[in-house]
């Protein structure tokens, strides 16, 4: 299997690049598998070049909430960059595909060996800070319709394509909130143009269009991650 390049990979000088690859395996991201979990050490960090993940936090005695997802523009397993060797959230992959994998071991031996590399993750580590603020002010004050078009946005973005396989029930598992309420939303979306749902098949019909229907938050989500992941990182003195 030929794994494409990662963008936090992208953004490191060639040697670096070499240097981590070397270290890496391509490896699937089957669709619902669980790849981490709340508390458990991470044994494994992933870098998506296809597909994605979404990063659900688990209240007791209530559904999980999805409130970040990670695809080709980020990793999985960034805590270790703070020397934190447990996960905080479950991650559960949403759309199949693929990314490079590395030890826990060996990630931090590449991120001890590469300045350039720990540049990449103190952005990345931001952005992602900048993101689960947006997303809780995002549950709390935003309607479900505007969060539905942003949630399927960051979908599109990440699968590479305009369709995908998902339900109701599960739109409603990771906006957190009743299904008909996502029945409701789509149905809109749906007789406005946007989008066309059937047979558990969604297809992004009018980007544009259901780029104005979203909330705010994704295009200030879209602005961090430019401002602060879209240059490259020189590579190290004498390097």
């Amino acid at each position: 299997m030929t794994a494409p390049e990662n963008q936090l990979i992208a953004l490191l000088p060639r040697k670096d690049r070499l240097r981590l690859h070397a270290v890496s395996e391509p490896w699937p991201l089957l669709l619902a598998e669980v790849l981490n979990e709340p508390g458990r050490l991470t044994r494994h960090v992933y870098f998506p070049t296809a597909g994605f993940v979404s990063l659900v936090t688990l209240i007791e005695g209530h559904p999980g909430l999805e409130i970040g997802m990670v695809g080709r523009e980020g990793m999985l397993g960034a805590q270790l960059a703070l020397g934190v060797a447990a996960t905080p959230l479950r991650a559960l992959v949403q759309g199949s595909g693929e990314a490079w994998r590395l030890t826990a071991v060996a990630f931090r031996n590449a991120l001890a060996d590469s300045v350039a590399l720990q540049r990449v993750l103190g952005r990345y580590l931001y952005v992602r800070m900048a993101q689960l603020a947006s997303a809780a002010a995002c549950l709390r004050f935003h309607m479900i319709e505007p969060r539905l078009a942003r949630w399927l946005l960051m979908s599109q973005d990440r699968a590479g394509t305009d369709s995908f396989h998902v339900t109701h029930e599960f739109l409603a598992y990771m906006l957190g909130v009743r299904r008909v309420g996502i029945t409701v939303a789509a149905g809109s979306l749906q007789r406005g143009g946007l989008i066309a749902y059937h047979r558990g098949m969604l297809t992004v019909l009018n980007r544009a269009g259901l780029e104005a229907a979203a909330c705010a938050c994704y295009a200030a989500d879209q602005r961090v991650h430019a401002a602060w992941l879209s240059t490259p990182v020189a590579p190290a003195p004498g390097a």
